[in-house]
């Protein structure tokens, strides 16, 4: 059975995106999935002089282990200021440095919501240009714009932006 790796780049107990990721996970059929939490890979703030003194957090080697040990996975991004939440950019960023290709090559389907009606817009855009340079396989991308009028008791209640979905998902599941 494919085994997928399924994380919100968010460390808010409360996480939008979490809630979205997990959602999406469930709609995977025949593929078992891992919903990692950032909270479990809090490490100190990313600089070659942590690294030269002391290597690599293991917690940083724990993130990598799980994302090598997946087929795929399904990411969905909080956006703060336009840009990643400074959680994941901090685990990207030790990730990278243990391993620099970072996706494995492996199918990833991004996703963004936010409150608002552009749904995480710019971290994706972002994300989408940056991702691939490590070794991402970009499938699909999917944006749920106003969250809190789209979902709800922990699905997406808009026929449409959930029917998209859908066909993001198919699309990941293929290229499993």
């Amino acid at each position: 059975m494919k085994h997928i790796i399924v994380f919100a780049g968010s460390n808010s107990s409360t996480s939008i995106n979490k809630q979205l990721v997990t959602y999406a996970s469930q709609l995977v059929d025949g593929v078992s999935a891992t919903v990692l939490d950032l909270n479990d890979f809090e490490m100190p703030i990313y600089s070659s002089d942590r690294e030269q003194a002391g290597g690599f957090p293991k917690e940083a080697i724990d993130f990598v282990s799980h994302l090598k040990g997946a087929d795929g996975f399904i990411v969905s991004l909080a956006e703060h200021n336009g840009a990643y939440s400074t959680a994941f950019k901090n685990i990207f960023d030790w990730a990278s440095r243990v391993e620099q290709k970072t996706f494995l090559n492996k199918s990833l389907l991004l996703m963004a919501t936010s409150p608002g009606a552009r749904g995480g817009a710019s971290v994706l855009e972002m994300a989408s240009d940056r991702f691939p340079r490590h070794d991402a396989n970009i499938v699909a991308q999917f944006s749920l714009p106003s969250f809190y009028d789209n979902f709800s008791d922990g699905k997406i209640t808009n026929e449409a932006l959930n029917s998209e979905l859908l066909n993001k998902i198919k699309l990941f599941k293929d290229s499993l």
